[in-house]
């Protein structure tokens, strides 16, 4: 895998989530440096972080059988660890921000591209019950 080609931000999924949001009038903030993780959208006005997460680099499925995949795969010393780092971070970066009185939204990137109105709606309800507990 050519490392150079990965993008950290305005990614296609990131893309087609920020359109959406902004044509259904939402407001955010891309990559805000303020927030632990620096997410990649902020939906400052209802408290609401949302990340677009890798399913490789996340480890999607890790347990079910995608660490077994990678243990097999090239450079597996290098790809195992990187990858569990990237899922405890992922994990510590979430428990900051609830406790900073955030709201945390993560979307895997192919998941967004499949369904991105299926997406939209998950932030539309949490949206909708941040209003509702306020």
């Amino acid at each position: 895998m050519n490392m150079r080609k990965i993008r950290s931000a305005d990614t296609k999924p990131e893309l087609i989530l920020r359109k959406l949001l902004w044509n259904n009038g939402y407001r955010y903030r891309k990559n805000w440096k303020e927030l632990p993780g620096k997410p990649d959208i902020v939906l400052t006005k209802y408290r609401i972080c949302i990340f677009v997460d890798s399913e490789y680099f996340h480890g999607k499925d890790w347990e079910m059988g995608k660490k077994q995949k990678v243990e097999e795969g090239n450079d597996p010393d290098y790809w195992v660890p990187k990858i569990e780092k990237n899922i405890e971070r992922d994990k510590a970066v979430d428990a900051e921000l609830h406790g900073l009185g955030w709201k945390v939204l993560r979307f895997w990137s192919r998941e967004i591209i499949k369904d991105p109105e299926s997406c939209l709606s998950v932030v539309k309800e949490t949206i909708f019950e941040a209003d509702v507990s306020n």
